[in-house]
């Protein structure tokens, strides 16, 4: 900001009257604030009840704790360490089978996508496996791998790349069709085109798969570790829960929410920067 416009800014403020300089700190608040209740209000509210249900004894707190005393549990939980082991484990099967789904879904996506014969031999066992529940096949996953980490990562790997696949696929196969004849009419070779107009015409898909696929493997994750761990934040949901320590079981379910949220948005902002040029991006 330049010395001039500050001072054509304060000018302004002058003009406008004596207070002028004064209100406007105040007006920026005001349409922050307004910005803040518009899109947090409801969330705010629905905190804001839950704390008072508990805490007035409209509920059972011993079942429904208040929001404090969860936020309590969590920070302690936090703080002391107890559930950062549970979070680094965590994060490293969901990141692991996810990494895994995107190395597979992305390329066989984009060839699937271009090549119909490769789609057609694919497709119908694909779909059978995609109409499969991850869950229902996890015990056969156990029966092969064992209790330990490979069945649990490969569970959230299995259910992690349909959605990514699907949408690849989708991404590829709603390539404008003009486009790919101008290129070709350009004298663009196939190589061309696939790095210059299929695969920026796929990514805004692609993140869609990347989202859902984040979630999906953030769900596989909470039941494979409520089944044969004894580290996790889904193994913590649980255990909690046996041992009646609703507020840390409520806690361990926050830290699971905040890394969707958190992965979520990294891949918003993320898919943002690469696709400034779709409208549809943000």
């Amino acid at each position: 900001m330049t010395l001039q416009h500050i001072e054509k800014t304060v000018g302004i403020g002058r003009h406008e009257g004596g207070s002028g300089t004064g209100m406007e700190p105040l007006h920026l608040l005001t349409r922050t604030s307004a910005r803040i209740l518009s899109r947090y209000g409801v969330l705010l509210g629905f905190l804001v009840f839950w704390q008072v249900a508990a805490s007035s004894g409209w509920v059972n707190s011993a079942v429904l704790p208040p929001v404090d005393t969860i936020v309590a549990a969590l920070w302690k939980g936090l703080i002391g360490g107890s559930l950062l082991g549970d979070i680094a484990i965590s994060l490293q099967r969901a990141g692991l089978a996810f990494a895994a789904a995107v190395v597979v879904a992305i390329p066989l996506g984009l060839v699937m996508g271009q090549a119909r014969a490769v789609e057609t031999a694919l497709d119908p066992i694909l779909q059978l496996f995609r109409q499969t529940s991850a869950l229902a096949l996890y015990p056969v996953f156990i029966l092969l791998l064992g209790l330990g980490e490979a069945s649990k990562v490969f569970v959230i790997f299995w259910a992690t790349l349909f959605p990514l696949l699907l949408n690849t696929i989708s991404g590829v196969k709603e390539v404008d069709p003009k486009l790919l004849e101008m290129a070709r009419a350009y004298g663009a070779r196939r190589l061309t085109i696939f790095r210059r107009v299929v695969l920026p015409g796929a990514v805004p898909s692609i993140f869609v798969g990347l989202r859902l696929g984040a979630t999906t493997a953030l769900l596989l994750l909470i039941a494979s570790e409520m089944i044969g761990a004894n580290k996790g934040i889904g193994f913590q949901v649980m255990n909690a829960q046996y041992n009646f320590q609703i507020p840390l079981m409520f806690a361990a379910i926050v830290i699971l929410a905040g890394l969707g949220l958190i992965a979520n948005q990294v891949l918003v902002v993320l898919q943002r920067r690469l696709c400034r040029w779709n409208v549809s991006a943000g």
